[in-house]
This record gives C-alpha cells, structure tokens and sequence, in this order.
C-alpha cells in the first residue's frame, strides 16, 4: 500500500479551522506548550490537515480514494489531539495520534505502545510511515 494525502478542496489546507487554533495568550507558553503549537503550525502547512472533521465525514472522503490515502483531522475523542483517517482495502479506518510528553505515535495496545516509534512532530510520524510503505512496495520481493 502506497500512502498519499488527500488535500482539503479550496485553498490547500491555508485557514483550515481547528479546535487547536492559534488564540494567543499575553504569558509566555511552556516549553512543552511551545514544542506542540510549533509541531500543529508544521502540520497545517502540509495540506494533510483537514481541521475539524467527523468520522462519517472523513469515511465519506475516503470511500472513492484510492487505497493508501490519508488525512489528519482533528479526534473526536477528548483524549487525543488528531487521528489519521487512511482507505485501507478494507476500507476507511482511523487510527488515532497520541500526544505525550512532548512526543507522537500512533494509539495502540498496551502491549505494543513501549515499542511503537516516538516522534516530535506529526509530520515526522507521518513521514516515517510513508516511507516504510515505500520501502515495503520497492524490497527485495517487489
């Protein structure tokens, strides 16, 4: 599976509203504060970022889109900041990110999280599944 984005129609992302916005406050943010609105500023210059987005809405995105493409949308769950909404060949399914001590990863079993890969901005996250598809695509038994 090749992964791709899906770019919100109009103005390629630029003004996309999020519950995560930019009000600005007169106190100088915590570091941790300042690592996250800069690691949200990256993310809604890629054209991934969708905003505030339903489930059944990115699903509806989704559904003609050929396998492997994706966008971020903001979670509905109060728990996590975004999910990735991707077209499987299952179809659409959701994965959400998890925002921790200052870094992302994906959301998963308990299990697994300890060795799932940790990054500092979405972006990177998202970037290092691509290419691990990519890799995938092109190994040695493609």
């Amino acid at each position: 599976m090749t992964l791709r984005c899906l770019e919100p129609s109009g103005n390629g992302g630029e003004g996309t509203r999020s519950q995560w916005g930019t009000a600005g406050s007169a106190e100088e943010p915590s570091p941790q504060a300042a690592r996250l609105a800069k690691a949200l500023r990256e993310l809604g210059q890629t054209g991934w970022y969708w905003g505030s987005m339903t489930v059944n809405e990115a699903k509806e995105k989704l559904k003609e889109a050929p396998e492997g493409t994706f966008l971020i949308r903001d979670s509905s769950h109060s728990d996590y900041l975004l999910t990735i909404s991707v077209k499987t060949s299952a179809g659409p399914t959701n994965l959400r990110i998890e925002y921790q001590d200052g870094k992302f990863r994906l959301d998963s079993i308990i299990c697994v999280k300890s060795k799932l890969k940790q990054f500092d901005s979405v972006v990177h996250l998202i970037d290092y599944y691509v290419q691990m598809c990519k890799d995938k695509r092109t190994g040695p038994e493609a």
